[in-house]
């Protein structure tokens, strides 16, 4: 051995190969991986402890499935047999071979519909057994064909660290400019909750009409704000594939079942929230693999009939990514929720990695083959200002995204936009939210705030609010029972009357419940597109949504592009 090269027993004084060194220093290698460990759930897909496929049907009821006997259901397992099984052809599907059903998904000579129909017989574990099959381009391939809306969208998060209503409202409109079809919010202050709604109500509807939004917070609270108006759906209502997992949140599928009728009752776009993971970091995996328990989540959102899955791991996404195959099984769970023809929201809206080839690959599986909202939450703010623990793009990365886009001819649900256009519906959103607070009366918005969010990055280039004052004031605000239908006439009083129309027709679409059909999304002009009037028709090459036309024309011209009159 060379001099120097000596080793001692504990490894010090070890010679470094100097690439070895510089590659530790890489962003890759600051994320963290993990071996698999089967016994907690530390495992993607194909766990020992997963159950064979199985099912046994006496007069019309399921006696069995995967192997354990009804009288041993938990309460996933019941609500899944009776409400998301079709007992009249589960066994015919059931007997298919689990190789031959992914070869459904892939085959373009195979209608969606039938695809459907297969899955509406398919048991849990059968469905496991069918996404082991399949890799990660047959999985995109099922996934183009799959979704149920033509027509791929996107939706954003508009946050602050400082619950600042008027860089929200400011921030919403410039996100309403890039095209986003859903804007949510959440706070970092529980009472700010109400004046967060009305910054992103009004905001949403300045940048342009028919965006839909919502304020993730405590599930009474985010009911309220839906009831008057002031939020137009609701996601943040969490299922997980275990009994156990349900009982640490003090809930069952039942109670969730009633809480989405309390929502769609009053005409609230609704889905639920689940993701590969949650169950690990609740401690209740029971030894099953990740996907095994999401596909569970997901057949029981079926069974209560809700619009859709916000899914892709979602904040557990440090979970799957640690483990082999993780984010294939991120993918495959979003599969699962197109093949049961649920709206799927599929996640990227978490950073995972410090390393922007790992986001850009995790969300390539996604923004390829189109998915109803490719993220669940891409970040309209810097991730500084990014309440759900940052997403995996922010506002920095704008450029970036849509180049690839642009690059790749493919629609991620974003289009350029013009700097001054963005400037002045920022400021027109902020002009627009002070008009509200002074009809309303609520605290004063200051001229040195508006032009601060007319022009801010974030909100460390904002003036400070007193919050005291505030929180007060939206508390005083709930009390008083202000609606949607008070917004509208501050913003008509105040000269607002393009902003007061939009917000006005966001009440009337809750009225209508077109908006409730599985993966509806609003046009700028109100026109609902959804999975009834535009299903996904792909059958391969030449068919399904294609990027094209003004759209194309929109997205191929970056500002950065030279024309022939600039050479």
């Amino acid at each position: 051995m060379a001099k120097g090269q000596e080793t001692q027993g504990d490894g010090q004084g070890v010679k470094r190969h100097k690439r070895f060194e510089a590659l530790e220093k890489r962003d890759v290698n600051q994320d963290g991986y993990v071996k698999e460990w089967p016994e907690v759930g530390l495992i993607a897909m194909g766990s020992p402890e997963d159950p064979e496929p199985s099912i046994k049907i006496e007069d019309g009821v399921i006696v069995e499935m995967d192997g354990v006997a009804r009288e041993d259901f938990d309460l996933v397992d019941d609500f899944v047999a009776r409400t998301a099984i079709d007992n009249t052809i589960a066994e015919e599907m059931m007997a298919l071979d689990a190789v031959e059903i992914a070869r459904k998904i892939v085959d373009i000579n195979v209608t969606r519909a039938e695809v459907l129909k297969v899955f509406t017989g398919l048991t849990p574990a059968k469905i496991a057994a069918v996404m082991e099959r399949m890799n990660v381009v047959e999985m995109m391939m099922g996934l183009q064909k799959m979704r149920a809306r033509r027509t791929p969208a996107t939706q954003g998060h508009v946050t602050n660290v400082r619950d600042n209503p008027v860089l929200m409202a400011a921030d919403a409109a410039e996100a309403g400019m890039y095209g986003f079809a859903e804007l949510e919010t959440t706070v970092g202050m529980i009472r700010y909750a109400p004046f967060n709604a009305l910054a992103l109500l009004v905001g949403g509807q300045t940048g342009r009409g028919g965006i839909i939004t919502q304020d993730a917070v405590e599930e009474a609270m985010e009911l309220q704000l839906g009831l008057r108006g002031l939020t137009t759906y609701a996601e943040t209502v969490s299922v997980y594939g275990t009994e156990d997992a349900f009982r640490d949140g003090d809930d069952t599928p039942w109670s969730k079942a009633l809480l989405a009728s309390a929502y769609a009752s009053r005409g609230i776009k609704m889905r639920f929230t689940s993701g590969t993971g949650a169950e690990v970091q609740l401690a209740s995996a029971q030894g099953k693999s990740m996907l095994y328990l999401e596909i569970k989540c997901v057949m029981l959102s079926k069974g209560v009939g809700v619009q859709g899955l916000q899914n892709g791991s979602i904040s557990c996404i440090g979970v799957p990514a640690a483990v082999p195959g993780g984010i294939r099984a991120v993918l495959a769970e979003n599969l699962v929720t197109t093949c049961l023809d649920l709206e799927a929201a599929s996640g990227n809206d978490q950073s995972f990695s410090h390393s922007p080839f790992r986001r850009t690959a995790r969300t390539l599986m996604q923004m390829l083959p189109g998915t109803d909202l490719i993220f669940s939450g891409y970040s309209t703010v810097p991730n500084y200002d990014n309440m759900f623990a940052g997403s995996n793009f922010d506002c920095d990365d704008n450029d970036d995204y849509l180049i690839i886009s642009r690059d790749l001819k493919t629609d991620g649900g974003m289009v350029p936009v013009d700097e001054q256009e963005v400037v002045a519906a920022r400021n027109k959103a902020a002009e627009a939210l002070r008009a509200v607070f002074e009809e309303l009366d609520l605290p004063r918005i200051t001229d040195e705030e508006i032009e601060a969010a007319t022009y801010a990055h974030g909100s460390k280039d904002m003036p400070e609010r007193d919050t005291v004052q505030d929180t007060k004031a939206a508390t005083k605000m709930m009390e008083r029972g202000v609606t949607g239908i008070d917004v509208v006439k501050a913003l008509a009083k105040r000269g607002f009357q393009d902003v007061a129309a939009n917000v006005l027709e966001m009440q009337k679409q809750r009225v209508s419940g077109d908006y409730l059909h599985t993966s509806a999304i609003l046009s700028p002009d109100f026109k609902v597109i959804s999975a009834v009037n535009d299903v996904n028709d792909y059958e391969g090459p030449g068919t399904g949504y294609r990027l094209e036309g003004e759209r194309w024309q929109r997205i191929a011209d970056i500002r950065q592009a030279l024309g022939p009159d600039d050479i």
